[in-house]
């Protein structure tokens, strides 16, 4: 009896050594593949700048860093260029090889880019507003392998709030009054609005802490630094009746009535920043980053002394923590210089956000050119790139390159310490992303056609076809060649996804929409992948990008058919009208059909994660409801139609084109045919169209419904036969 339980103890005390012995590397392995902690060896090793190296010992792949975010940053380049496997959003598994191959010597990156930084507060809403831990635990694992080592995160900011107004005498109703909807809070944290898409349930709030809680402990656990939202002064619209505050008034974001700012000079700044921060700190612990946006996106300054702004921000924060640094969004006018130019340098980062088409940092050819730059302040080389989670291929490939190594070189090089990716949606676009994770790790500038081919050949596994090359390089130098001028916001917007008239160009408000390249050679890189599919064996990167490049071509082709519409109807031919009008709506149910072949590109997907949120019906259907309009009319129907808002989170997606664009455009056309035939034109409301479907629960398929390589063949010959290009 003793020897059994002397062997059973001695077995627990071998797994309690084994657990022990564990790095948050190992269980990243594991979840990348199992027992891939056995096949690839890392160790730590003290520097003074971030590094990784990759090398062989014992048979086996090594892979050497100084923190685990570098060791992450060195398995993740391995793995693409060594081992053909490319993890990222759609696909963050691989079933690695019993055997894995070796590096010759000793292939070394470093870096002295300080901050690696991730997101925007939109991306927290248009992308993450509905993920729970399993989503969340796949991002933190993208971040470490792609070397973000800084990271913004709002998730439970509203516990927080909700909390302060309690302890400032407001009702837990009313604090409900102030705090925004789950699909809305970024812009509520931004200051641009108050109480949209609420009231929230008590669950809501609870789930959010909880999960905010792992979030931050798995951080840690990877040495990722998170930046916390910090208190810039913004107080619910009645402040100064209900706590008698010496308040500003910034007017209205978009036709939302924005919160107050606490004017620097009260004797209650101190006092409100601090309950914040207790109450953070209570919940969350402190942090060495805190972002802070005031006066965000056109904010009325007037009134305010904004020095004396950014020394009562600046001090709130350092009354926390001094050794903590005021991260802040250079976005149109802010951050105002007269706020942040007498601020200590060193404590202050500014994520130049739109560097790659209207840089701030100090570029005399910018559109957005600021003389001194950020008047000293550390800063981080940003590209956003995507706006509203919009659907679409688009980017800058060299631009890109030649602008990060142009402001590695310029006067402003001292203080670049960061490069970051602060685009509004993610899981669209994975090359540009790809490509502005490697630029901390490359001491030299590059050309993207060779940096493209490597790219191809990881995320496809090495299948060296021509046809796919052939297909990337008029990818490039179409939709992802996007020149130095070009300033548009995101991808070229999707006719299909347009509100109906006969003057359509772009989708949402403020998209900017050039013509920058031709829509041909999308369609023949579509043929290209087409033809390649039933050559490759396709992986589920392959898969997802041949979908994504059909989706492309098809809505180019929808532009061409539309041309068509309007010029058939201008000419009164009422045969050709009916043709094409029926051409256009066959093409975007086939656009619905083949999308409904990846879950990356249905709506079920978005609206099952948000009615997951709920416990009962009550907060299912109000998750849902927050889901459906931030996707569509995103506003009631004044911020909607005046504000502006409308379709600009619009997504091209099974399920939504089927139901919410075609019901419109059918609608349209109808009301088009009868002026044909002498009857006046119907008037259509398209917000009351728009707003039915917010406020429906039909359920969406969430899972893949075909083949995607199937059902990409099928799309492609029944949109584009065997016609030759044109």
């Amino acid at each position: 009896m003793t020897q059994k339980r002397n062997l059973l103890i001695a077995f627990m005390l071998f797994i309690a050594l084994q657990l022990f012995a564990a790095t948050p590397i190992d269980g990243l392995l594991e979840r990348i593949d199992k027992g891939a902690s056995r096949k690839i060896m890392t160790e730590t090793v003290r520097s003074d700048r971030d590094f990784f190296e990759i090398t062989s010992k014992d048979g086996k792949p090594l892979i050497r860093g100084n923190n685990y975010v570098s060791i992450a940053s060195g398995i993740n380049w391995y793995l693409k260029y060594s081992v053909g496997v490319h993890l990222t959003w759609n696909s963050m598994h691989a079933s690695l090889p019993a055997t894995l191959p070796l590096v010759q010597g000793v292939e070394r990156h470093e870096t002295d880019i300080k901050h690696r930084y991730y997101l925007n507060y939109c991306t927290l809403s248009y992308s993450m507003a509905f993920w729970d831990w399993k989503r969340w635990e796949q991002e933190l694992d993208w971040m470490a392998l792609h070397g973000i080592n800084l990271c913004l995160d709002i998730v439970g900011t509203d516990v927080v709030w909700r909390n302060v107004l309690l302890k400032l005498g407001y009702t837990k109703d009313e604090a409900n009054q102030f705090i925004a909807g789950p699909a809305f809070q970024a812009w509520w944290l931004m200051n641009n609005l108050e109480g949209w898409g609420g009231p929230n349930s008590d669950n809501w709030y609870q789930q959010r802490e909880r999960l905010q809680k792992q979030i931050m402990k798995r951080m840690k656990e990877l040495g990722i630094n998170v930046c916390l939202p910090g208190y810039s002064g913004m107080v619910p619209h009645d402040a100064k009746q209900r706590l008698g505050l010496d308040v500003a008034d910034p007017g209205k974001w978009n036709d939302y009535k924005r919160p107050a700012f606490l004017q620097p000079t009260s004797k209650r700044f101190a006092e409100i920043a601090s309950i914040y921060y207790k109450e953070q700190q209570r919940l969350y612990g402190k942090t060495d980053f805190y972002s802070m946006d005031p006066f965000h996106e056109g904010g009325n300054a007037g009134g305010v002394d904004l020095r004396k702004a950014g020394e009562a921000i600046m001090g709130a924060m350092k009354a926390v923590n001094p050794n903590t640094v005021w991260v802040v969004q250079a976005w149109g006018a802010c951050p105002y210089p007269a706020m942040i130019k007498h601020l200590n340098n060193g404590d202050m980062l500014v994520l130049d956000l739109y560097s790659e088409n209207r840089p701030q940092w100090g570029d005399p050819e910018s559109t957005w050119y600021r003389k001194e730059g950020f008047n000293g302040h550390d800063w981080a080389f940003c590209m956003l790139l995507n706006f509203g989670g919009n659907v679409g291929m688009f980017g800058k490939l060299q631009h890109v390159v030649d602008e990060y190594y142009k402001a590695r070189q310029s006067k402003f090089a001292s203080t670049l310490k960061g490069v970051g990716l602060t685009m509004e949606g993610i899981e669209n676009n994975p090359v540009m992303y790809e490509l502005v994770s490697e630029l901390p790790w490359r001491d030299a500038k590059f050309a993207w056609k060779e940096w493209l081919h490597d790219y191809v050949e990881a995320r496809y596994g090495n299948i060296n076809n021509a046809k796919v090359h052939d297909a990337w390089l008029l990818l490039a130098r179409s939709v992802y060649g996007a020149g130095a001028k070009i300033v548009e916001q995101g991808c070229h917007e999707s006719v299909l996804c347009a509100r109906p008239a006969l003057d359509v160009y772009q989708v949402s408000s403020w998209s900017e929409m050039e013509e920058f390249y031709n829509p041909d050679d999308v369609i023949r890189a579509a043929r290209l992948m087409v033809e390649a599919s039933h050559e490759v064996k396709a992986n589920a990167n392959f898969r997802y990008d041949l979908v994504d490049v059909t989706r492309q071509a098809i809505a180019e082709q929808a532009r061409y058919v539309y041309d068509e519409i309007v010029a058939a109807y201008k000419a009164k031919d009422r045969k050709m009208f009916d043709y094409t009008t029926k051409r256009f709506l066959d093409i975007l149910l086939q656009q619905d059909r083949l999308l409904s072949s990846m879950p990356d590109f249905m709506v079920g997907r978005w609206l099952r994660s948000a009615r997951n949120m709920g416990l009962n019906d009550q907060e299912r259907n109000h998750y849902e409801w927050n889901a459906r309009v931030q996707i569509t009319t995103w506003g009631n129907r004044s911020a909607a139609e005046y504000g502006g808002l409308r379709e600009y989170a619009h997504k091209e997606w099974n399920g939504v084109l089927a139901d919410f664009y075609y019901p419109r455009w059918k609608a349209y056309f109808e009301a088009l045919a009868a002026t044909l035939d002498g009857k006046p034109m119907k008037q259509l409301d398209f917000y009351a169209m728009d707003e039915k479907w917010t406020l429906q629960h039909n359920v969406y398929p969430y899972e893949v419904q075909g083949d995607a390589v199937e059902f990409s063949q099928t799309a492609f010959e029944n949109v584009f036969g065997n016609i030759a290009v044109r």
